[in-house]
This record gives C-alpha cells, sequence and structure tokens, in this order.
C-alpha cells in the first residue's frame, strides 16, 4: 500500500502495517517520540494497523493533537491512581487541556495537597509499571452492565445518554476501565513526568444544580525539564495574577455585601480605566464617531423587537415578571446595540448619512454564572469601548477595516496586541439549542462576506464553529490571562438581520429606500479585562503614560517639605499624576516603598537638590539617573508620556 506523509512524500508498506511500523521505515527516532497517528484526518492510536492506501500524519510532543493524547492518557493514570487509594470513589470524566488534564472525581475525601501528594505518587508507580492501555469495542448494552458492575454512575449515566447500537470504546489499563473515545499511548510507561497542580470544586457537566464533585488538575511533559519550566512559569503567573496583584496593589476590590461579579474599582485602577475611556473617546471623535450615552435599561419590548429576550433572557438581570405580560417589566442592558440604533431612527436618513459611526462608553450587565467569573476579567457589571456602525453595504468592507485599524491601534498602543489572537466566529446550523436568528441564506452571505474581507485584510485567524452572535458572524480578538483561560478582548460582527426587525431604512440615491447593513464592534473593549490583562502583562508596572502614580516626591527630611511641595505643584499643573511621601521614616525605606508599588519615577529631594533647585531622579526601569532641574526633569516624561512609551 502506498502511505503519502504530510510533507507529500509517498512510501511503499505492508498491508496491515501498524502505526509504529511504518514510523520505523521513516526513521528510528520518529517511531521512538510518536505517540499518536492522523490516518486520512483521523487521529488514532499509533499502534493502530493500516489497510489501505492512506494520508498519514504522525504527531509528536510537539503537536497539539500528540500533546492532548499524551496528556489525555496521564488523566486516566490519575484516575486510576484514585481508585487505588479510594476504591469507593465515583468516577465523572477527564479529558486533556491546553496545559495538562483534569479528572473529576466523587470522593468524600477532602483532596487536600497532602493528598495530592499521594495521587501523584501512585501515579508514578503505574507508569514505572508500564502496564499496557488496550482499546476495546462493545455495545451499549454491555457498557451499561461494565459500568454498572464496576459501580459507576455518572458513566452509566453518559452511556443511557448515547444512542442505541452506538459502538463504545473502553480503554483498559491492569485493574482500571474506563469508558473513553481515545485515543491513547499504548501504555502507562510511555508517560514520563507528571505533576498534579491543585484540586477546585467542580458541578457535574457545569451545571451548578448537579452535585458538586472535585476536580483535580495536573500536567505532564515527556522530560523532567520541560516539566520544570512550566512550574516556573507558573509561579511567576501566580506573582502576576491580577486577581492577587491588582489586590496588592489597590487597584481594586470586591466587598461580600456588594456580592460576586461587582467589583470597586480603587483610586489607581479607576484612574487607569479614565486615562483609557478619554483616549478612546478622543481618538474615535478624530475618526467620525458620533458620541451617545443611552439608557442602562429599557422594557422587555424592546429586546422582543432585537430578539435577546428570545436568545438571551437568562444572561439578564430583569426588573419584574417576565412572564407575566399585563405589567411593565425591564431589564438591565447586557449590550448597547437596540439603544444605539434609535439614533439613526431619530428621524429619516440618507444614503448621505452613511456610514453612520456611533460610539459610547456603555455599562453593562450579564448574570454570569458564579463559576465563571473571575477578578476583572469576567464580572457581572463592566464598562465597554462599544460602537455600532450602519452602513451601506458597499462601504462594508473599508468600515470593517476601520474597525479593525482601531483595535490593532488601540492595543498595540496599550502593548497587548503581540500576544492576541483572531478568531472567526461563525454559527452551527446544528445547533440543537436553536440559538441564530435568519435563515441559512443569509448566514452564508454574511459569512462569505467576512470571509472575502477577512482574507483581503491578510487576517491570520482561526474559525470557531457555535461561536458567532445569534444574529451574525463576527471577528473576535482573543487574549489568554496568566494562567492561559481565553476570552474575547474585542470584537468586530457583521449584522444583515437586526435592521430590518427594527425597521431601519435609509433613501438610497435612486431615492429608493433600503435596508442598512450594521457592524457591531469594540475597539479596546472591556475596559475592566483590559485593565486586568494589563496589570499581568506588566506585573503592576504600568508604562508611565498609563501609570496611575507616575512620580513620587520623596524629602529626605522635612527641611525639604515645602520646596518638595513647589515641586508637586508644578508638576500637577503640568498634568502629571504625582504622590508625595512625607512620613517621618528614612529615604531608604520610602524608595523601596515606591519600588514595592511600581511607580515610574522617584523625585529624592535632600539639602543639596534643594538649594541647587534640582531633582535626584530614580528609574523604576534605570535606577539612579542624577540630579536635574525640574524643567528638563517635566520635559523628558512629557515627551515619555505623550509617545505613550511601553
Amino acid at each position: 500500500m502506498k502511505i503519502t506523509l504530510k510533507d507529500g512524500k509517498v512510501i511503499e508498506a505492508e498491508n496491515g502495517k501498524k502505526g509504529f511500523e511504518i514510523a520505523a521505515l521513516i526513521s528510528e527516532g520518529l517511531a521512538r517520540n510518536a505517540l499518536a497517528m492522523k490516518v486520512n484526518g483521523e487521529v488514532t492510536e499509533i499502534n493502530a494497523a493500516v489497510n489501505d492506501d492512506a494520508n498519514v500524519e504522525f504527531l509528536t510532543f510537539n503537536d497539539d493533537e500528540g500533546k492532548k493524547v499524551y496528556r489525555h492518557t496521564a488523566a486516566h493514570v490519575l484516575a486510576q491512581a484514585v481508585k487505588r487509594l479510594f476504591p469507593n470513589a465515583k468516577l465523572a470524566f477527564g479529558p486533556a487541556t491546553d496545559e495538562g488534564f483534569f479528572y473529576d472525581v466523587d470522593v468524600e475525601t477532602p483532596l487536600t495537597a497532602d493528598v495530592l501528594e499521594k495521587i501523584e505518587a501512585e501515579m508514578k508507580k503505574i507508569i514505572k509499571e508500564n502496564i499496557p492501555v488496550v482499546r476495546s469495542v462493545v455495545s451499549k448494552a454491555q457498557a451499561q452492565k461494565i459500568m454498572s458492575d464496576r459501580n459507576e454512575p455518572y458513566k452509566v449515566e453518559h452511556v443511557n445518554d448515547l444512542e442505541d447500537g452506538a459502538e463504545i470504546s473502553l480503554y483498559t489499563q491492569g485493574e482500571f476501565v474506563d469508558l473513553c473515545a481515545g485515543p491513547h499511548l499504548t501504555s502507562t510507561g510511555k508517560l514520563k513526568a507528571v505533576k498534579l497542580t491543585q484540586c477546585t470544586g467542580a458541578y457535574l457537566h457545569g451545571d451548578s444544580k448537579n452535585k458538586m464533585l472535585q476536580r483535580i488538575y495536573g500536567t505532564a511533559f515527556p522530560k523532567q525539564s520541560e516539566l520544570d519550566e512550566f512550574i516556573a512559569l507558573k509561579e511567576d503567573a501566580k506573582k502576576r495574577d491580577h486577581n492577587k496583584l491588582g489586590r496588592e496593589l489597590e487597584y481594586f476590590t470586591t466587598v461580600d455585601v456588594i456580592g460576586q461579579g461587582l467589583p470597586v474599582l480603587l483610586p489607581k485602577g479607576a484612574r487607569v480605566v479614565q486615562k483609557l475611556q478619554r483616549w478612546v473617546e478622543d481618538y474615535e471623535q478624530d475618526h467620525g464617531y458620533l458620541l451617545t450615552k443611552t439608557p442602562l435599561m429599557a422594557k422587555r419590548e424592546l429586546y422582543k423587537i432585537s430578539g435577546h429576550w428570545d436568545h438571551y433572557l437568562d444572561g439578564m438581570f430583569v426588573i419584574g415578571d417576565p412572564k407575566d405580560e399585563t405589567k411593565e417589566c425591564f431589564a438591565m442592558r447586557p449590550m448597547t446595540c437596540p439603544f444605539q440604533y434609535q439614533v439613526f431612527l431619530n428621524r429619516q436618513r440618507s444614503y448621505r448619512d452613511l456610514p453612520m459611526r456611533l460610539g459610547e462608553t456603555s455599562t453593562l450587565f450579564r448574570n454570569e454564572d458564579s463559576g465563571e467569573m473571575h477578578g476583572l476579567i469576567r464580572v457581572r457589571q463592566f464598562t465597554i469601548s462599544e460602537g455600532h456602525i450602519v452602513l451601506r453595504p458597499e462601504q462594508l468592507e473599508e468600515e470593517f477595516k476601520g474597525c479593525l485599524e482601531l483595535i490593532q491601534y488601540f492595543l498595540g498602543t496599550v502593548g497587548l496586541l503581540e500576544d492576541c489572537t483572531f478568531r472567526f466566529s461563525q454559527w452551527d446550523p446544528a445547533n440543537p439549542k436553536n440559538k441564530y436568528e435568519g435563515t441559512p441564506e443569509q448566514w452564508d452571505e454574511a459569512q462569505t462576506l467576512m470571509a472575502k474581507i477577512l482574507d483581503d485584510l491578510k487576517v491570520d485567524y482561526t474559525i470557531g464553529i457555535d461561536e458567532a452572535a445569534f444574529y451574525g458572524p463576527k471577528l473576535d480578538v482573543q487574549y489568554k490571562n496568566v494562567y492561559g483561560k481565553e476570552d474575547t478582548l474585542a470584537t468586530i460582527q457583521i449584522d444583515l438581520l437586526l435592521a430590518a426587525q427594527f425597521g431601519m431604512e435609509y433613501v438610497d440615491t435612486d431615492g429608493k429606500k433600503r435596508t442598512p447593513y450594521i457592524i457591531h464592534r469594540t475597539s479596546l473593549g472591556c475596559y475592566e479585562r483590559t485593565l486586568a490583562y494589563m496589570i499581568e502583562k506588566y506585573a503592576g508596572a504600568f508604562p508611565t503614560w498609563l501609570a496611575p502614580v507616575q512620580v513620587k516626591l520623596l524629602p529626605i527630611s522635612d527641611n525639604q517639605l515645602e520646596y518638595t511641595k513647589e515641586v508637586m505643584a508644578k508638576l500637577k499643573k503640568a498634568g502629571i499624576l504625582c504622590e508625595l511621601d512625607d512620613r517621618n521614616e528614612k529615604i531608604g525605606y520610602k524608595i523601596r516603598e515606591a519600588q514595592l508599588e511600581k511607580v515610574p519615577y522617584m523625585l529624592v529631594i535632600g539639602e543639596k537638590e534643594k538649594e541647587a533647585g534640582l531633582v535626584a531622579v530614580r528609574s523604576r526601569k534605570s535606577g539612579d539617573m542624577g540630579a536635574v532641574s525640574v524643567d528638563e526633569f517635566m520635559a523628558n516624561i512629557l515627551k515619555e508620556i505623550a509617545e505613550k512609551s511601553i
């Protein structure tokens, strides 16, 4: 048979050759390192037989799919170790993740750090035993019996949900059997370096109505050195975690009596957000955006027109009884689009009014699940640089390009763009939840238009099926926090549906009324989320132009206090954000405190500086920079601020 490799090379092999045997025909190194293979696009075990001509790609740990096979096997070893130590434990599910794996277990014993150490030690024993991992296929009835006999109710429940006649695969390693689609490594001994990292609570199937299980997280690598490097990076991540660092540096706090997902921005955090908002609003105004200010709530009738009442009700905060049509019912807005449309609808519009670019600093409210909320990244109330462009069809590509350029400018200036990825979020015509409005023809038109625009603009993107908004496809700008959790930072959405639902029309050049297209977009996105990512990016050491305190003035003694206050007044008049540390402490202590607060510049003022009318400059980056005049220091820092240097 002919085997076509990833690079197009074709090799000959006997029918029925197993994957590792075919790999050995290429090189011993490949045979040793291959963890799995793709046969005609389908990932399978490396010891599976190839029985006909096929396209074969060998997967190593360097491949994302290879990593998943490796770590999925580690998840099974984890489950086996749990069952050895806690025979009465009930297993739920344990997939591979981007950075490791987890397994949800129902066990009465609290899985403390000490217990995790014992489980990890047992995992290492299982790896050392080098137990073969064997795949078998059974019927639904057989799977039900096997899992019932093993007293695994969560597995039985899962089997019951499968279609009758389905072929179900099991993976056996020694005394351990698991229900799994696979694929896996050929033996436990193929694993090398494993580490359990933490244990948290997790609801079964992610539903808060279900039982709370214990979720054990871990990771695995082919080499101990790679694991050590990963752990070091995670330790650094803990230091950068905005949820910890942002509180320590007093950017924000949360209060139980206010509520989860409702952070309070402290003066430092509020100052940074204020800077960002003013910058975005002014820049957008210079680029043709009209500023709007719309209500924070509306009657349900508005959301019924837009479709949000049908598609988003569970995510809204409702005031009144949503089921009682005899009384007024309001909802806090989860988005601004149906409000901003009223600006267009205020009077008859013509082609001369288009494109109409509407921008707003919007406060939005979304009823997020408690388990999803995290610091400033996912909250129930947030502020966003939201906007909508009402346009003619022929203006779509140019306006989309303008939206993308705004995103690139803003995120690039704050230093986040280099770590962003782009996702073309599309609909799923087979979505069982009936999530989407419109016809397949309308969706095909919208997605074809967006694909052409993205390709014309040479945007490097991935495709996310079933990630679209209910009214149209979108380009999502994705960013990961220090722990690898990905969220959307900014978005551009093409909408061919809602204008018609709101009766939006314009008079075209030929005098006929036509329905416009709409672009939904953000520029810098959610300010709270952006603040969180910047805290993590810079480990709290913000660039000077963004820092909530740009200069700390440090008099050595009270003798210099009056002169120091004169310097501070001059700095403040120039718009420089500064603070005075006039505590009766040694200057070394004051400097260390300012460094811990990550202030960009410190001005140390002693008697020599006072007499000469100078300031001794210390930089967070460069250390002692010597004594200069106040005017020279001001000129340098104002230039740095104006250039928005990072």
